[in-house]
């Protein structure tokens, strides 16, 4: 049991655990933000290819 107890009291890979935790949510906001600008780039450059026609 104190094996088990002493894993469990072990706080190494915490940091690490934690860093991954924010880069994956900068990942899903970056996803996100990129997704909202690419719509709006779509429509532009659809609207001055029309116009240019």
């Amino acid at each position: 049991m104190t094996a088990f107890h002493t894993l469990m009291l072990d706080e190494s890979g915490q940091g690490l655990v934690e860093y991954a935790l924010i880069l994956a949510l900068v990942a899903v906001v970056a996803i996100v933000g990129l997704g909202a600008v690419r719509t709006k780039t779509d429509s532009t450059l659809s609207n001055v290819s029309n116009k240019m026609v």
